[in-house]
């Protein structure tokens, strides 16, 4: 598979606080180009890096930007700006007070009638000499109560609203919006107000609004400013004529060419609540004036505590409406009209992600080194899905400040798969610091952030393979339409985001109110978009609200032959047309649940289609026969898209170690084909079977392994191979394996057998299914032993011949892989374990993740529920034992914590391209579909031989290590005495002699070199001839061309990454001024002299992350390396 241009990772590309140089422009941009990088990122930031010679905007610097864009057309890179210096929102100092994010503000006068008052009214908080009066308003007084978590009701902050309160309250809590007198007109420009006030205590309040006074971040001072408006359109209109549309016009014809794009990076800058033209727009969009309710937003009650959280529904509602259009919609549109697109990190902020989301050009989410943030991912996909585009990216593998170096893309490709499978199909590598110079190294970096994937890094020069993989995923990733058979509506909420779900083996988009209003229909009992997305069933979401438009909209698509899962809702959320509203919505509900309430009538139907109630997507999608798309037993990761002639399946393993099972795709009637986007190699499958609707294919993945599964041709005259013997023994077989029996399943109340059930028979047949995990709760559908108590399900089974357990609570998932190792958790401590006050006691929660199947986990899981240090990076601690050894096991929240290895399957045979390949000597018995037997006799195959020392092993000069060493056996370089060699980093040379008997030879033979054990990368050369690059486990190539009878020389380049070196500077003399945190206080004089270290350090960089007595990591080749050989 050759993938297009347009289909290669990004990077984000950090220019750092002004320090910026035309030749590390061109080095960093050419060294893009030539590992296979398709574009890049730009923003200026300030983290911590001494100020550099270039402000931001000034005129040098757009001279350098302009270099940029013409460098990347030069070499076919396109460059997507952020809208402003930071990475946060959209500001700068040309963003006016006027022109910023407003927030409202009052000052509150109490008054005593029948009287007059006469006085000032103090004016309210003023930020940044900008004040402007929205309103005075007279309200009766009402006690000291206040609606809870009004900061964030009202949207003075960004966070969840929570629920509204109902409850009634007493009348002297409460104001009569009815008796509300506005004073707006008599109170004079200096705030003096006459008014001559009826009988009862009031409250004067002078409402107004002024500049929240957030600016960009982390920007550099010569960038930093107000955030514009980003409820009127004169606001985004205003920063972008304060910077893009400058950038526009320097770069003339590449605008929209290499200057490709623009960017909103994820909401940091808090929330906003005002404009000067809300009024008028909150009437446009609510139906209703907001002025006589404006009392709400300072946490009193009008009319009622449900009406007046029905007002503050509607202000958020709107807050969100109005940053849809008016900012990111009106952005796109200045964006286009140049040619341009734009990208947005849409979550985080005061509004509902997915609208936001669904304006822009290309959605994108996040993910961190150790999993967190990947629902930002399946949220921005879903976006993307449900509004038509077909472009998503990702913020991939950002860090804190552990990654340290240490990452390379053999660890990192499992995580990235994982983004694969939530939908993203665009990686943006996060980060790329931009090298002002072209002979420091490590050089600079973003902080101590990011992964570090720079021109600087050891391994850099040797990504195109890696590249090459990830653009051949991202070209597939983006063919077709997505395939889901759920579709789950979000409620109508703002501000929120992604609302996470877990159907078995379906896949899922959520989708926002307003998409499925203006974009979805019926065709043949399907939910269909115009993109030609469809989806079997509409999930409702658990709440009691709607409003009359949606609800009239889900009766137009269930009339229309739609399926749709989900409760009745009761009543609207806002004041629009109230209370005739609620009155509508009972109506609209009445016609289209009729008489199904969820316990006893749980299906309703309607038209030509059907409401059902209390049962679950996936039980509907049972009864309509659907099956699901994809099963394995165990939990691997897939995604499925459809062209109009194909199913993709993209199916990736998740752990560190090979695993081989029966995969099961529900697909009819074509041949599998195996597609390996590392390679860029297809192969028609050879050993599957098929079940009705679906075929089954028994998959070996290596450790993190990928592939796409392919069906696209029509299945004519096949005879596929449905078992392999070896030596009498089945060791491949196309259906799945009766590989777990269960023994006792009970689903109720532990030790209660009144209130628990048998439920053996039932989790027999899921297993059986290839089902690899039970969600508990799902059980209670068959029949409930305990209705309202939390039940347990325990599963007792054999596999292999060894007993296993397994066991979950409602709520949770028990995992079905065939573990029977016993592991006991005997101590955990998860936190910041020097502090005891942020330090949790973890045992049973480990435990119940271990007691659930789950034998590897991600550490962020710990913190769900109980957060011991809140944005914090924390640390777990594990003590535990398996079957009664013991082991311990540590990692920080960027970490995959494995407690138990399994026994990792091997292959003694395979397939490739039809052709049948014997790796271990035997008799081997090929049986097809149609009865054909086939013998196959190989015990005269060798067995493989290892490749002995000694190894000369040879360094580059100039990097702190010996000409060359000599290894008698292979070991990682770390542990040498020579201090020299324990440091080094870089690229050491391998060089061995070898002898291979003739008699080892055969017709039909193929040789194998396996490397064992290698950190991180290997280049191989065999009797001079190029073998390839090894960029992840396992570690082998093919040998055949160039392996020959008698002596041959083997040579092994081997990469390794920066940490070994600068540990080993840390031990030289400093020769720089550094903050405690590692970070620089000014530039060294011998730097911008061009000079060497004056300490003799070898490495150089602008934040220090390694200490002189940190453990050094494993370095160089391990091995064993060894020969082996297959027959064909």
């Amino acid at each position: 598979m050759g993938p297009p241009h347009d289909a290669k990772p990004w990077v984000y590309w950090f220019w750092l606080n002004g320090n910026i140089t035309r030749e590390g422009i061109t080095a960093d941009l050419e060294s893009m180009a030539r590992v296979g990088i398709g574009g890049a990122l730009i923003m200026e930031v300030d983290q911590g890096i001494p100020l550099g010679p270039v402000p931001f905007m000034g005129e040098e610097w757009r001279a350098l930007f302009s270099h940029a864009v013409a460098e990347a057309a030069r070499l076919g890179l396109e460059i997507n700006m952020n809208n402003d210096a930071g990475w946060n929102g959209s500001g700068g100092p040309w963003i006016t007070p006027a022109q910023s994010m407003q927030k409202v503000v009052f000052t509150t006068v109490d008054v005593t009638g029948p009287g007059r008052f006469e006085g000032v009214l103090p004016q309210p908080e003023t930020v940044r000499d900008h004040y402007a009066d929205i309103a005075v308003l007279a309200v009766p007084a009402v006690g000291d109560f206040r609606i809870e978590n009004i900061q964030v009701k009202a949207c003075y902050q960004t966070g969840g609203a929570g629920p509204a309160e109902k409850r009634e309250l007493p009348g002297e809590m409460v104001a009569d919006p009815a008796r509300l007198v506005d004073l707006s007109a008599r109170m004079a420009p200096d705030g003096r107000l006459a008014w001559d006030a009826p009988e009862g205590k009031w409250t004067l309040i002078r409402f107004g609004h002024t500049s929240t006074g957030v600016e960009n971040m982390p920007s550099p001072e010569s960038g930093r400013g107000l955030e514009c408006d980003k409820l009127a359109r004169e606001g985004i209109e205003a920063q972008f004529a304060g910077m893009m549309a400058k950038l526009i016009a320097d770069n003339g014809e590449q605008a929209g060419k290499a200057l490709a794009a623009t960017h909103i990076d994820s909401w940091e800058n808090g929330a906003q609540n005002w404009t000067p033209k809300m009024r008028g727009e909150f009437e446009r969009l609510r139906g209703y004036d907001p002025l006589p309710w404006l009392p709400v937003m300072t946490g009193r009650v009008l009319g009622s505590l449900e009406q007046s959280e029905r007002f503050l529904w509607d202000l958020r509602q709107t807050v969100s409406d109005l940053i849809v259009e008016n900012y990111a919609g009106h952005l796109r549109a200045l964006a286009r009209e140049h040619g341009l697109r734009l990208s947005i990190e849409a979550y985080g902020g005061p509004c509902d992600d997915m609208p936001y989301a669904g304006v822009c050009d290309e959605p994108m989410g996040e993910f961190w080194i150790g999993g967190s943030a990947l629902t930002t991912c399946k949220e921005m996909a879903s976006a993307a899905h449900t509004t038509g585009k077909n472009i998503i990216g990702a913020e991939a593998f950002t860090a804190g400040d552990r990654e340290r170096w240490m990452e390379h893309p053999g660890s990192i490709k499992a995580l990235g798969d994982r983004a694969f499978c939530a939908g993203i199909n665009r990686f943006v590598f996060h980060r790329y610091a931009m090298q002002p110079w072209t002979d420091r190294a490590p050089g600079m970096t973003m902080g101590p952030w990011g992964i570090h994937y720079e021109r600087t890094q050891t391994w850099w020069e040797e990504t195109r393979d890696w590249h090459q993989y990830l653009a051949r995923c991202q070209f597939m990733l983006r063919q077709g339409r997505f395939a889901a058979d759920i579709c789950y509506l979000q409620p109508e909420a703002s501000p929120q985001g992604y609302n996470g779900h877990n159907p078995r083996g379906h896949d899922f988009d959520n989708i926002s109110a307003r998409a499925l209003m203006e974009r979805m229909s019926v065709r043949d009992g399907r939910l269909v978009l115009p993109d030609g997305v469809e989806y079997r069933v509409l999930a409702l979401p658990d709440v009691d609200t709607m409003t009359p438009a949606l609800l009239r909209k889900i009766s137009e698509l269930v009339n229309a032959g739609a399926t749709v899962v989900g409760r009745r809702p009761t009543r609207a959320p806002g004041l629009t047309d109230y209370p005739q509203c609620d009155a509508e919505v009972a109506r609209l509900a009445g016609e289209l649940w009729g008489d199904c309430d969820g316990a006893t009538v749980k299906e309703h139907r309607f038209g030509a289609g059907r409401v059902l109630w209390g049962v679950t997507p996936e039980k509907a999608l049972a009864d309509m026969g659907v099956g699901p798309d994809f099963s394995s037993r165990m939990r691997l990761g897939w995604i499925h898209r459809k062209t109009d002639g194909a199913d993709l399946y993209f199916v990736a393993n998740p752990m560190p170690y090979a695993v081989e099972m029966p995969c099961t795709f529900r697909v009819a009637g074509k041949t599998p084909e195996l597609w390996h986007p590392d390679t860029g190699a297809t192969e028609t499958a050879t050993v599957y079977s098929r079940n009705g609707d679906s075929i089954t294919l028994p998959l070996f993945f290596g450790p993190a392994e990928s592939v796409f599964v392919v069906f696209r041709r029509d299945a004519e005259h096949e005879d596929p191979v449905v078992a392999v013997l070896k030596d009498g023994e089945r060791i491949l077989q196309a259906c799945a394996a009766p590989g777990m029996n269960v023994t006792r399943a009970v689903y109720g109340v532990q030790d209660d057998p009144v209130r628990s059930r048998d439920c053996r028979e039932e989790v027999q047949r899921l297993i059986d299914s290839g089902a690899a995990e039970i969600n508990v709760a799902d059980l209670a559908q068959a029949g409930d032993p305990a209705e309202g108590v939390r039940k347990t399900l325990v599963i007792e089974y054999t596999a292999g011949g060894r007993r296993g357990r397994v066991s979950g609570q409602d709520g949770g998932t028990v995992h079905l892989t065939g573990e029977t190792a016993a592991i006991v958790v005997t101590g955990a401590r998860y936190g910041v374990l020097d502090d005891p006050a942020r330090t949790r006691d973890v045992r049973e929660k480990v435990q119940r993740i271990v007691d659930g199947g789950e034998t590897s986990f991600e550490v962020p899981r710990l913190a769900e529920g109980d957060d011991p240090a809140v944005n914090v990076v924390k640390t777990v601690e594990i003590a535990y034992t398996v079957d009664g050894q013991p082991h311990t096991a540590s990692g920080t929240d960027q970490d995959m914590l494995l407690l138990a290895y399994p026994a990792e399957p091997h292959r003694a045979a395979d397939f490739r391209n039809g052709l049948f390949e014997v790796r271990e000597a035997g008799q081997y018995e090929i049986h097809r579909a149609s009865g054909q037997v086939v013998q196959v006799d190989k015990r005269n195959l060798p067995a493989p031989v290892e490749i002995r020392g000694p190894w000369e092993v040879s360094f580059p000069a100039g990097l702190g290590a010996p000409e060359k060493i000599t290894l008698d056996t292979l070991t990682s370089l770390e542990k040498h005495p020579e201090p020299g060699v324990g440091h080094f980093s870089g690229t050491a040379v391998y060089r061995v002699r070898f002898t291979v008997p003739a008699g080892l030879f055969a017709p039909d033979r193929a040789y194998t070199l396996d490397l064992g054990a290698v950190h991180v990368m290997a280049r191989l050369r065999l009797n001079g001839e190029p073998l390839g690059l090894l960029w992840k486990a396992p570690y082998r190539v093919v040998a055949t061309p160039s392996l020959r009878p008698g002596e041959n020389t083997l040579e092994i380049e081997v990469i390794n990454r920066w940490a070994n070196r600068l540990v080993g500077d840390e031990h030289l003399p400093a020769d720089s001024e550094r903050w405690p945190e590692g970070n620089l206080k000014t530039w060294p004089q011998w730097l911008a002299d061009g000079k060497p270290s004056p300490s003799g350090r070898v490495a150089f960089s602008t934040w220090n992350l390694w200490e002189k007595d940190d453990s050094l990591p494993e370095s160089g080749l391990e091995g064993p390396v060894r020969l082996l050989f297959s027959d064909w």
